[in-house]
């Protein structure tokens, strides 16, 4: 008798089942915040606290958040540093991953090991000696908040892009230097080009690390004018209560670019943090 085939799909049920769950869980809380900002004031605190449906869908709350609460010059601050971070980490991060990479010097472990150790730091620990020395030089409630970013994003930066570069066979940088081509343009012209997905990649976790980044901003920059998106959205609050609706509705503005970003590039993501990993 021959052998009977399990289907694929009957094999790989338990996978679907526990990916779904996964999901699930992952998701409802963007959902539930989701639908929280179309509920009114009353909805939110009354019987229909709990629904999943509004009963009454508003965009008062989104109105409010818009108009009232300066939350489109947040968002403008939050782009502001979220770039220039960006920018000036790509480049500092580049240079160091290819050194590291490329050059063999004593220590080159130690260092990667101490790179590694910084990233470990909890915020906490050195937001008190960078307020102290941003007070004393007249730098706080100002853009300079984005130089502290380094110490959050840097690290992790360096190490994905050593990765990358560790991936890049040394031999075409031989090449060049024997068709001429100087260190420089060996550099722009063969060695980041073929690195191109992982300092995509890395530029746009970058971006949104210092999109999301709350701590150094809000004890930086105590005057509203510099306040980015996160700490704005901490304001959301009167006196005796906070204000869910506008707290939701914003959430849901402020996602929306970092949504659009990963949706538009996911390919290059994954193709980004995967290719540093693969030995061929």
């Amino acid at each position: 008798m021959a052998k009977s085939k399990h289907p694929n799909g009957a094999k790989k049920w338990p996978f679907f089942t526990v990916l779904f769950i996964y999901l699930a869980v992952v998701v409802f809380p963007f959902f539930w915040v989701l639908i929280t900002s179309f509920k009114s004031n009353g909805e939110i605190f009354g019987d229909n606290a709990f629904g999943l449906i509004p009963q009454n869908p508003t965009i008062q709350h989104y109105v409010s958040v818009i108009t009232e609460k300066g939350m489109l010059h947040a968002i403008m601050n939050s782009l502001i540093v979220s770039v220039v971070t960006t920018i000036y980490i790509i480049l500092v991060a580049t240079f160091a991953a290819y050194a590291i990479s490329r050059f063999e010097f004593r220590g080159k472990n130690v260092l990667l090991g101490l790179i590694l150790a910084v990233s470990m730091f909890p915020q906490m620990i050195i937001v008190g000696p960078i307020y102290d020395l941003f007070l004393s030089i007249g730098w706080t409630n100002s853009y300079w908040v984005v130089l502290p970013y380094s110490s959050i994003t840097l690290p992790m930066a360096v190490w994905i892009l050593v990765t990358h570069f560790n991936q890049i066979p040394l031999a075409l940088e031989e090449s060049a230097k024997i068709d001429g081509a100087t260190p420089f343009q060996t550099l722009f012209k063969i060695v980041f080009p073929l690195a191109a997905p992982g300092v995509f990649t890395t530029a746009i976790i970058v971006f949104i690390i210092a999109w999301n980044e709350f701590l150094l901003t809000i004890t930086l920059n105590a005057n509203s004018k510099f306040h980015t998106v996160p700490v704005a959205i901490s304001f959301l609050r009167t006196q005796f209560e906070i204000l869910w609706g506008q707290v939701a509705a914003a959430t849901i503005i402020v996602t929306i670019p970092t949504l659009i970003i990963v949706l538009l590039f996911q390919r290059q993501i994954v193709s980004g943090l995967t290719s540093g990993g693969v030995k061929e």
